[in-house]
Order: C-alpha cells, then structure tokens, then sequence
C-alpha cells in the first residue's frame, strides 16, 4: 500500500478536471485519507496554471472540457512531457481511446469507475514516471543502432525518432534495462501497466509486436527483442544476417583413462 508521500517525502499533488459531485465526493477522501495534496477543477485551466501546480499528475474527463477536449489534452501532455495524465471519462470508442493515448495520455478509464481503481491507476502511472526519472541518471541506453533516451521518453536511430508511444517506450526501456534477463509477460505487464495481468490478456505480445515492427523497420539490419515461447521475452541487439559472434561451448571433459598425469602434462602455450 502506497504512503502517499512523492520522491523527498513530500505528498504527492494532484489535479483532478471533472464535475462529478457524487464521484468527487469519494474519491476526495480517498485522496485525503492518502495525505495527497489535491485540487478539484470544474474546468479547463490554462496550462501555465497547471504547471505553476507542480504536480506529480492530473485526473481529466474529457466531456468537462467540451469541444476543445483533444486540443487541451495534445497540449498539456506536450507542454508538461513529466506529467502523469490519467484521463478518467464517459464512455468511449476504441478509436476515441487509441487517440488519447497517441496524444500521449498515460491510461484511460472509463465511467462508471470505482474510485479506489483510480487511485490505483494514478499510483501506477506515478511509479512509471519516477522509474523514468531515475533512469534519466545514468544516462542514454545504447543498444545496436538505437539510443533509448528517457529524458524525451523516446528511441532514435541515427538521431531520427522511431516514433514510439509512450507505453511503446515504457516497454523497450523496461526490456533494455534488464540487460538480456528473459522477462515474463505477467512481470513485464505488472511493470508497464501498473496492475496484474488478466488471464487470456494479449496486450503484451501485442505492444511487442508492434514494438518490433518499428524497430525493425527503423534499423532494418539489426533484431532486437527474442520471443521465448511460454514464458516472455528478452531484449538483446544482434545482426539481423547472424553474424554476431558466438562463444563456442564448453569442450566435453575427457574421459579418465584419457586423461594424463597433471605433472606429465606440457604447459600451455599462446600463439
């Protein structure tokens, strides 16, 4: 259970955009009861407002903001790149949601909700964000030809974006870092999405997929992410002609009538 408290021990700050009252209500001593700092907003504010906040994440439903919706949101996750942006709305389309998270939201949930997965869901997105900012301190993952910066929340080859979503990014910075440990597919989805995994959940072999297809088409001479079959996957650049270099394997010991007497035996020598 979380303690509510930000890196520092500070609380944690949130913004909530909605109208709910009966919703609010709840969720407002949840968030009270964690010792968060919170603001409720019956509008949309202007962005300089938002980041004067200094918040570690924002709840937004969409039908507040009316027509300007999909503007507002392109430009506060735009403008606020470090920000957790939960949008917690009406019922929607899949095409409606797909586009939420391109314009870079973190997770969308849908009303009715409980409160109590709301919080959970700002938890999770907060523990992403803070595992981003760490990584920012050792710097840039090279692998193959990709740099996987986190400080842009992107991939490059040859300085050019690969063009990858944010959870596409949370997926190959997680693979990456565990530097060539076969990761399970309920790890990976516990680590990325926040939550566990449901049985007969496909999300993870699907944002893999999708995943692999952009790497590989931006470094079509390199393969970087191994599928192993009943468990998960692993990340590891190699050459996509095979020609990486492979250890040879252990030579089979001799058998004992083979073998001679350590003091009969010449020493070594090296070309």
């Amino acid at each position: 259970m979380t303690d509510g408290t930000a890196p520092g021990n500070a609380p944690l700050r949130i913004a909530v955009i909605d109208t709910d009252s009966g919703f609010l209500q709840v969720l407002t001593k949840r968030v009270e009861r964690l010792g968060w700092e919170h603001r409720i907003m019956a509008s949309a504010v202007p962005l300089d407002t938002i980041v004067a906040m200094r918040l570690g994440a924002i709840v937004v439903d969409l039908t507040v903001l009316g027509p300007q919706a999909w503007d507002y949101l392109e430009k506060l996750c735009t403008t606020l790149p470090g920000l957790g942006v939960v949008v917690c709305t009406g019922q929607s389309t899949v095409a409606q949601r797909v586009r939420g998270l391109r314009l870079g939201a973190d997770d969308w949930l849908t009303k009715p909700c409980h409160p109590e997965e709301l919080i959970a869901r700002v938890e999770a997105v907060v523990r992403r964000r803070r595992r981003a900012e760490a990584s920012t301190v050792t710097g840039p993952i090279l692998a193959g030809e990709i740099e996987i910066r986190a400080d842009r929340f992107q991939a490059f080859v040859a300085e050019a974006s690969i063009d990858l979503t944010r959870r596409e990014f949370e997926l190959i910075e997680l693979l990456a870092g565990a530097e060539g440990r076969v990761l399970e597919r309920e790890e990976i989805y516990q680590r990325v999405w926040g939550y566990a995994m449901a049985r007969g959940d496909r999300s993870v072999d699907v944002f893999v997929r999708k995943l692999r297809q952009k790497l590989e088409k931006a470094s079509p001479e390199w393969r970087y992410i191994h599928t192993h079959f009943g468990v998960g996957y692993r990340f590891a650049p190699q050459p996509a002609d095979g020609s990486l270099a492979v250890e040879p394997a252990e030579p089979a010991p001799l058998p004992a009538q083979a073998r001679e007497p350590a003091r009969e035996r010449a020493a070594p020598t090296f070309a």
